[in-house]
């Protein structure tokens, strides 16, 4: 992947597959700018698409990753990483 976030060159990631950084920043780039009825649908669809490409992630893998991409995100992406984390489902 050419021009990679900052976040997918963090040392907390370094052990997750490739594929599944790459599908978390499609997740995040898709995701941008779309209104709150929007965004759930868009999550199913993702969602159903991660499934179907085997891409399942362990609660330490989320830490790891939202952390990563916290410690280099501006306060307005912060505030939007809090807003979806309020509303992504329970493991």
């Amino acid at each position: 992947m050419e021009n990679k976030p900052e976040w997918m060159n963090d040392p907390l990631v370094k052990n997750i597959e490739e594929k599944k950084l790459e599908f978390l920043n499609d997740l995040v780039l898709g995701g941008r700018g779309k209104s709150q009825k929007e965004a759930m649908p868009y999550m199913m669809l993702k969602m159903k698409q991660a499934k179907a490409d085997n891409i399942s992630f362990s609660s330490a893998d989320v830490a790891a990753v939202v952390t990563a991409i916290k410690n280099h995100s501006t306060p307005e992406e912060l505030e939007q990483i809090d807003k979806i984390m309020k509303q992504a489902p329970k493991q």
